[in-house]
């Protein structure tokens, strides 16, 4: 019997979603000569063999590639529209608060986009410093608890004349409106959250349209000024055409309200710009999308016989999903149920490292194995071996297997699109499920032209119980004891040694 050839790996990405085995993968990952790049430089083949598995690399040139990305799609969309505007980019840190993520944003020339009172407490730290410079707007959104409104005013009397608190209730403004110094405001539209049902939770954000109103006399009563008209409909939104025709009715928002207001300059579309981190074979035309939405408020400022505004985009995802990867090693396999696929256990928690993948419906994530290309390829399941827990696992019951290689033990993937949100929801530094450490960290930076590398260890099991209230065990004092001399060992009395040690474990 002629047994039939199995398909490898290589030449099953190629069938399914068109990547060659040598070359790009995504726009931030790429293969060559057999080795995987995250944004072609950090190669992940040679990470994994020099530090193991589980690891997190860190690749921070990709923000600042992503940022250049999109404003050089939003010139050409732009020109072709004859958008006379501006465009201003807008990172929403909470997608991801740390250090080396922000700075490389903000050396990007990004504006800032704030969520809750810490973080308006990290630009203030950061305007202070210079980091975030005095040209740069800060959008504070959110629903704003007292401490939030405190740490704006207090921002704002330190003497950033940028910070503009983006109202989501009337009863902020009665707060803020009382501020000593001239501040300038923006309304988000409640609207637009959940306008045909496909957003549901978004709906909860912003005011009215009474509301609106009533918070453009207020500010027209004050010493402040109404500058901007925010409509948010949801995240990673691939759907163009929903995405156009939700904001449709916002530009018109936006045109009307600008009629009353002559100070409203700016119309912020929000997020839900969708990134390439989390489908192979992710398709989004950034210049047609941007050239379409120009054309929409051209028009209709056209029609309304407004000024056109200057346009904001607050990228969450977009900005760092890609920048960072997990590398996993599959430990063991476990057969599946009968005529279910078997199970790849991996050395660390997919609900720990992976958040999303249970907190939201339908989530992927980019899977790629760093090895075993030229294996026949099986379906499998992957499942944290790290924690005692049945939803600890990927894809979810109710989605396809994954195609991988047919390695099993030593098998290494690298999981990417977690940049953005999954350690902000998982949290860092702290005790995770089932006590799950966080892995080492890789950190790649552009210092001055240079790329340069910082390493971070494994969180070790005495801090995780320390944060749990177990304070480390005192381990007793060995006894000093004088050395002896050293006695020569012949080769001869080692090979002896040796073969004593094996017949004693032969008898045991």
């Amino acid at each position: 019997m002629v047994q039939l050839k199995k398909q490898i790996y290589a030449e099953y990405i190629q069938d399914r979603h068109g990547i060659a085995p040598e070359g790009p993968i995504t726009d931030f990952l790429t293969r060559e000569q057999g080795q995987i790049l995250l944004g072609g430089q950090a190669n992940l083949n040679r990470l994994a063999n020099r530090h193991g598995a589980p690891l997190e690399v860190v690749y921070t040139p990709q923000i600042t590639t992503q940022v250049e990305r999109m404003r050089t799609w939003a010139e050409e969309a732009r020109q072709i529209s004859e958008y006379t505007g501006t465009f201003l980019y807008a990172y929403a840190t909470k997608a991801n608060f740390a250090a080396e993520a922000v700075a490389t944003a903000l050396a990007a020339g990004v504006h800032y986009e704030t969520s809750a009172a810490a973080d308006v407490m990290i630009a203030q730290r950061l305007w202070r410093q210079g980091t975030l410079p005095k040209g740069r707007l800060i959008f504070c959104h959110g629903s704003k608890e007292p401490n939030y409104l405190a740490a704006i005013r207090e921002l704002r009397s330190d003497g950033c004349e940028t910070i503009t608190p983006v109202l989501d209730d009337l009863n902020e403004l009665e707060d803020l409106i009382t501020c000593p110094h001239t501040m300038q405001f923006g309304v988000r539209e409640r609207a637009a959250g959940n306008r045909d049902g496909r957003h549901p939770g978004q709906d909860r954000f912003g005011l009215s349209g009474a509301e609106i109103t009533r918070a453009a006399e207020m500010i027209a009563a004050s010493r402040h000024r109404l500058v901007l008209y925010h409509a948010m409909i949801g995240s990673q939104v691939e759907d163009e055409a929903h995405f156009l025709n939700t904001l449709r009715d916002s530009v018109v928002g936006y045109c009307r309200l600008r009629q009353q207001v002559p100070t409203l300059r700016y119309f912020n579309f929000g997020g839900g710009v969708p990134t390439s981190g989390y489908r192979l074979g992710f398709e989004f035309d950034y210049v047609g999308f941007l050239t379409r939405l120009m054309r929409v408020i051209r028009d209709t400022c056209t029609e309304y016989d407004v000024p056109m505004p200057d346009l904001v985009g607050e990228f969450g995802r977009y900005t760092v999903a890609t920048h960072s990867v997990f590398l996993l090693e599959v430990g063991a396999v476990k057969s599946g149920q009968p005529g279910e696929p078997d199970w790849y256990l991996v050395n660390g928690s997919l609900m720990v490292s992976l958040p999303d993948s249970i907190l939201v419906e339908g989530q992927e994530f980019v899977i790629v194995p760093l090895n075993g290309w030229d294996r026949p390829v099986r379906p499998v399941r992957l499942a944290g071996r790290r924690t005692c827990d049945s939803d600890d696992v990927y894809p979810r019951p109710d989605q396809p297997p994954l195609m991988l290689p047919d390695i099993g033990e030593g098998l290494v993937l690298a999981i990417c699109g977690v940049g953005a949100y999954q350690q902000m929801i998982s949290g860092r530094g702290g005790a995770h499920h089932c006590l799950s450490p966080e892995p080492a960290r890789v950190v790649f930076s552009q210092v001055e032209g240079r790329l340069q590398s910082r390493y971070v260890p494994q969180q070790d099991q005495a801090t995780i119980m320390r944060l749990l209230g177990y304070p480390p065990q005192q381990q007793p004092v060995p006894l000093r004891i004088a050395p002896s001399a050293p006695v020569p060992i012949s080769l001869g009395a080692m090979a002896a040694r040796r073969r004593m040690r094996e017949r004693v474990a032969r008898a045991r």
